[in-house]
């Protein structure tokens, strides 16, 4: 799945179960961490620990009608995000840009790419995702993009891979 546009050179592609690791980096880096205050999406001021890890990862892209879609910049991988089949719609989750790549237009383009692939491979046409109510700048962000909020709050995550509160999220 290579995509042409005003940002090649970038392609997308569904990851391979092999790329869980790197693909787990990327999503720590991004959320967590001193390596994710130099972008934007950090979570680091209101969770410890890790996003994800290599084993969620991996079971994620196994799992039926689930992957992890790519997004290379030659053999670099700069970002990811991932997709999978609900019923009617698609949940994208776990969407991430490297932190010193942010800000860049890469991001959008990517939830491009992935609802065309969703539209195109799975016939769905409504996305869903679950954002952390404090992260306005975030919501902000998807609402420019056309999504809107359904008002549904669920709890945050008891698993420790999700990471620990340090205020109430």
């Amino acid at each position: 799945m290579n995509q042409a546009s005003n940002l090649s050179p970038f392609t997308f592609r569904p990851a391979f179960s092999t790329e869980a690791e790197r693909i787990a980096q990327l999503v720590n880096s991004a959320y967590r961490g001193d390596s994710s205050r130099a972008g934007w999406t950090s979570e680091a001021h209101l969770l410890e620990g890790q996003r994800t890890d290599e084993q969620e990862v991996c079971d994620l892209i196994q799992a039926d009608h689930s992957l992890f879609l790519l997004c290379l910049q030659d053999a670099e991988l700069v970002g990811s995000a991932h997709l999978q089949k609900t019923g009617e719609a698609a949940y994208l989750g776990m969407l991430v840009i490297q932190p010193n790549l942010q800000g860049r237009g890469i991001g959008k383009h990517l939830i491009e790419v992935a609802e065309k692939f969703v539209q195109q491979e799975w016939g769905v046409r409504k996305m869903q995702m679950t954002v952390l109510t404090l992260r306005r700048e975030l919501l902000a962000f998807y609402e420019r993009r056309g999504y809107r909020r359904t008002g549904l709050i669920k709890p945050f995550p008891t698993d420790v891979r999700a990471g620990t509160p340090m205020v109430g999220v």
